[in-house]
Order: structure tokens, then sequence, then C-alpha cells
């Protein structure tokens, strides 16, 4: 495999978390007896761009399918976060009823439903057709399609250019980043802006993050690869922002490089000395994060042995990507984890990939009494703690395995 921005062939190994289904190709009763499809978990690094990336075994389409299980609106506080960037970006770039917002990756409308609200038009464009009903049950127009150069300049043509384009959690997620990003070149005006937000690999290496690997995402971005990125493909970044979601974000605004209308922030430059001073740059930084990554993985299994010699039971909570990768990884079975509650019905009912646990609703997990109950997404873990407060009637624990084992009450 070469690098999928650009092409350099020796690539580095980071990390490799085995054979793993697609983390959101959760099981029907019927599908238990059928071999489930998994595909190779390795990641590199290329050592010309230090652009991180899995290596290719399958297509998109594999991993976005027509039943795609992921809903933004979910998590409340998600929610609030697109609530706020909503009036934030209104207020900060003067955006109206004469401009034009698009969302790429809109999923179920969590975000757009508030540029509806304030009388700014909009539309989205998603590929999956599960979420993509769910935004038009919100009354939001979606285009039902993967995005790229060939698509925005389609819509540019249309007339359909964007003053505020928002792409969340998506950039890591696009087998074909050089094509994606042209895409926003093409379709931004030219005194445009986009903003993107995504996990800083930074924040990942620092505390361990290994479970946030997994197949849907292609790319784990620095703030110095998708400059280089935005570089080549016609984006220049003028600002960036650090955010607390998913363990440590970005939200990186850029504009059309062949117009440059914004002035660059002093934050940018800052952010890219603090990358280089953390040895983003160099491999020395990655080389080690395989043993990080396995350590993390063998303590919480044996702690979860402990809890089944001791009669503890256990159950978790998050049917979410972040828990398939570290349940994958760490081989844990129904043996130690007995259920996993999850708040979207449409997950409930079903079973994780992989380890195949039954998926139920919290009011089952209540009824169950768990011991201990193991929060897979811990990036949400307060709004979830306060979801379970019951647990604490019985002495019921917390825990969480990442960065580290942590028990708490």
């Amino acid at each position: 495999m070469t690098c999928r921005h650009c092409n350099e062939s020796n690539l580095l190994p980071f990390l490799d978390l085995g054979w793993a289904p697609p983390s959101n190709s959760y099981l029907t009763e019927s599908e238990l007896s059928i071999e489930q499809d998994t595909y190779p978990l390795v990641i590199d690094v290329c050592p010309n761009c230090w652009l991180v990336q899995t290596r290719d075994f399958a297509s998109r389409e594999t991993f976005f399918s027509k039943d795609y299980a992921y809903f933004s609106s979910f998590s409340r506080s998600w929610l609030s976060h697109a609530e706020k960037y909503m009036a934030d970006m209104q207020e900060r770039f003067k955006l109206d009823e004469n401009c034009q917002i698009v969302e790429i990756a809109a999923n179920d409308g969590y975000l757009l439903q508030y540029a509806r609200d304030l009388k700014i038009p909009c539309y989205g464009i998603e590929p999956t057709a599960s979420t993509a009903h769910a935004a038009r049950e919100k009354e939001i127009e979606i285009i039902e399609e993967f995005f790229g150069e060939e698509l925005g300049k389609e819509l540019a043509n249309k007339e359909r250019s964007a003053d505020l384009m928002v792409a969340n959690n998506v950039l890591a997620h696009v087998p074909d980043i050089n094509d994606f990003v042209k895409g926003f070149t093409a379709l931004l005006k030219p005194n445009g802006v986009t903003t993107f937000e995504f996990p800083h690999l930074y924040e990942l290496l620092k505390h361990n993050q290994f479970d946030t690997v997994y197949h849907e995402h292609y790319s784990y971005l620095s703030l110095q690869a998708v400059a280089r990125i935005f570089e080549v493909n016609g984006l220049s970044i003028f600002d960036v922002e650090r955010l607390p979601f998913h363990g440590g974000s970005l939200r990186v605004f850029a504009q059309r490089s062949d117009v440059n209308y914004y002035k660059v922030s002093r934050s940018v430059n800052e952010l890219l000395d603090l990358e280089v001073g953390n040895g983003l740059t160099s491999f020395e930084v990655y080389k080690d994060f395989q043993a990080k990554a396995r350590k993390v993985s063998d303590d919480f299994k044996t702690y979860l042995i402990n809890c089944k010699a001791e009669g503890l039971k256990v159950a978790a909570f998050g049917a979410a990507a972040k828990g398939n990768t570290l349940l994958n990884f760490a081989e844990i079975g129904n043996e130690l984890i007995s259920i996993v509650a999850d708040s979207n019905p449409a997950k409930q009912g079903k079973y994780m990939p992989g380890n195949r646990l039954p998926i139920v609703s919290l009011d089952e997990l209540l009824k169950f009494k768990p011991d201990r109950v193991v929060i897979l997404p811990w990036n949400i873990k307060n709004e979830i703690k306060e979801l379970l407060l019951p647990i604490r009637d019985w002495g019921g624990k917390f825990v969480t395995a990442v960065p580290r084992l942590t028990i708490e009450k």
C-alpha cells in the first residue's frame, strides 16, 4: 500500500489490532449462526507527510451501508455542541437568510436542525440511507451520496455553492482524502468558510486512545498532515481550536487558497509547533504505541477475570465503535460481560459485532442490577454516569479502560 495522500511507498508500522468486523455492523438474532466478515485492523504512518492511516482491505460501502447504525442525536452533549457551534458560526461569519450552509456527512440532521431554526438555508450530504431518512424526518434536505470533487462541481454548477461548509467527524472517514478535500474547494464560494472537526492524533498518542482505531477511520489526523493535504488540494487553514470531544479534537477553519480572504490566526502556528515539539513528525513517538495498547487491553481483561472470580455481575454501556475495538482486541465475550446497554433503539435487540454481546435498553440494564458497568464510550463518561445513577443504590461502580483502568462510584 502507498500513502493515500502523497503516494509514499515506505510506510512505517504503527499499530496492529488483529482482525475485526466493521464496528457498526450489528447482528440480528438470525445472523448469529453466520460467520461475520472480518478484516485486518492495521495502521501505518507515512514518513513523508505524516498521515497516519489504515491499510485498505475493503471498500467504503462495506463500512457505510444503508443500515448504518450510528445516529448523532443520541448524545445530549453532542447536540448541545452542535447548537452552540451553529450560533457561534452565525455570529462570527454574519450568516443570514441570504447564505447557504452545507454539511457533509449530515447524519440524522443533528446539526442542520439548528441552522433551519435560525432561518439559514441549508442542505446536507449523507450517503447512509438510515441516517438520511432520520434527517428528512426533521424536514432537512439530504443528498444521499458520497461526497467528492465531482459532486462538489456538480452542485456548484447548479448554483448551490456554500458560504459555510461543515464537516464534523468525517475527514477521517474517507478513503480518497484528496478527492474529498477538492470537493470543498469546488463547492465553496470565493469568500466561503469550511470547518472540519476530527479527533486529534496528538491526544490519541498522549492518552493511549487506541480504541478510536476502527475500520470506518481511514486516517488519524494531525494538523501537520491536514495542513499539507489542504494546501495540495486548494484550501488553506486560517484558524484552529482545540475541543474536548472524542478525547480531544480539533476544529480547523479553512478557506479557498486562491482567495485567502481571512488572516491566519496565531493559534495555527502554535499548534503546529506543539505537534513538532511532541514528536509527531518523528517515528520515535509511534513505535512504542503497540505495547501501550496491549497493556491497556491486558489490564482490562485481567480486571474482568477477577470480577468473575469474585462473583460480580458485569454489564457495559454504549454499543459504540470504541467499545467494539476494545472488546475484540482484548478478546472479551459474554463469559466476562453479560450485556451491553445502549440508548439507541436501532441497536437494542441486536448483538455486538465480533464478540456478539446482546444489546439491551437502559431499563433492562438496571433490572439486571450489575455490580460493575463498563462505560465503553469513555468520551461521554459523565453523561452516561448521570443516566446510570441508580446503580449506586446497590453499590454498583463504573469502570473505564482507556487511557488506563479506572473504577469509581
